[in-house]
């Protein structure tokens, strides 16, 4: 029996424009070769900065270029090395495991259905010492799939304001939205004072291109391109400029149209999958992104029924990954087809059938 995987949070291999970007990367070298193919300037491509700086309102000097977003968010972490940082709960794994590499404390601020809930962030930021920052995934998060309300992201940028507080906005997934209006960023809400943003191409592009950034506040630019340095001697300037082409030819909106469908219909049988098979469960009802957020009724451990998980053939990574109760667990659309999905799901009902206890 093959296994079908909710772990992968990654796009399905018919979502990446393969053909389109082997052209854009022949035509880069081409042009630009002796540059793209040679050492370059630690913040990347500077096309590529410039194009993002016009489209976040800044000049391109606060725009740092990053191997994925996560090793910028591996830049900061190695910048508050030992102090307190406020993460969501549940949140993204990986910074999770970063800030712990480097002895910081992390301080869990709890969320709903509506997001980050702003009055157990003042509750935290009235406790504990001053955090460096808040770590965010405000829209479609990792590894929720909730949304942050327009109200509460007024709140959040409030609170940073009150109490000069960092905020690490990650948006990877914001433009793979496939229903609904989009809110607007915390950056934007903020004016870029305190709001660091960071996003990446992975997730509209190409993740294999490894081309993530950073918008910083300008008292962070020299900070964080001095951990670069260290860090490496040039950019990958090879995979920048191939998503630079891809942008500049007008080919990312279009990307975008062809696999906002296909994603959405992974969703929808996501939740109908839920909906007829684990009826008596709660789940998180994105409107775009990559995950719908599972909770079962109390007394099922969920890190138990994955170690039955193979004899059914499905996978999912449990919730305690990411910081939450033993019966949650993210399930990830983004990578199996429908017919997948609907079986998968069934699959994982008849684990859930015979709860385990805690």
């Amino acid at each position: 029996m093959e296994t079908i995987s909710f772990a992968r949070g990654v796009p399905a291999p018919e979502c990446i424009p393969v053909e389109l970007l082997a052209d854009c990367a022949r035509a880069v070298i081409e042009r630009d070769g002796a540059t793209v193919l040679s050492y370059g300037p630690v913040g990347g491509y500077q096309p590529l900065r410039e194009w993002i700086a016009e489209r976040h309102g800044v000049e391109p000097t606060r725009v740092l270029l990053t191997n994925g977003s996560l090793q910028g968010l591996a830049f900061l972490a190695d910048s508050v090395a030992g102090a307190r940082v406020l993460v969501e709960r549940p949140t993204y794994d990986r910074p999770l495991k970063l800030l712990a590499a480097r002895g910081v404390e992390v301080t869990a601020v709890e969320m709903d259905d509506e997001g980050l809930d702003p009055d157990a962030l003042a509750r935290a930021l009235d406790s504990g010492p001053a955090p460096a920052f808040l770590y965010t995934i405000p829209t479609f998060q990792n590894p929720s799939g909730r949304t942050l309300s327009r109200e509460r992201r007024e709140r959040l940028v409030e609170l940073a304001q009150e109490h000069d507080l960092l905020v690490i906005e990650d948006d990877p997934y914001g433009l793979v939205r496939f229903e609904g209006a989009a809110q607007p960023t915390l950056f934007d809400l903020d004016a870029g004072e305190r709001v660091v943003y960071s996003s990446s191409f992975s997730k509209t592009v190409a993740p294999g291109l490894r081309v993530g950034y950073f918008v910083l506040p300008a008292a962070l630019e020299s900070k964080l391109e001095a951990l670069a340095v260290s860090t490496y001697i040039t950019p990958a300037l090879l995979g920048q400029a191939t998503v630079f082409e891809f942008l500049r030819r007008g080919e990312q909106e279009r990307n975008l149209e062809r696999i906002r469908p296909l994603l959405a219909g992974r969703r929808d049988a996501m939740l109908e999958g839920l909906e007829h098979e684990l009826p008596a469960a709660h789940w998180s009802r994105p409107e775009g992104g990559y995950f719908v957020w599972l909770e079962l009724a109390e007394g099922n451990d969920v890190t138990a029924l994955l170690g039955r998980a193979d004899s059914v053939g499905v996978a999912f990574v449990p919730g305690t990954d990411f910081g939450g109760a033993p019966n949650t667990a993210r399930l990830a659309f983004s990578f199996v087809s429908p017919d997948e999905i609907r079986e998968g799901v069934r699959r994982l009902a008849t684990l859930v059938a015979d709860p385990i206890s805690v």
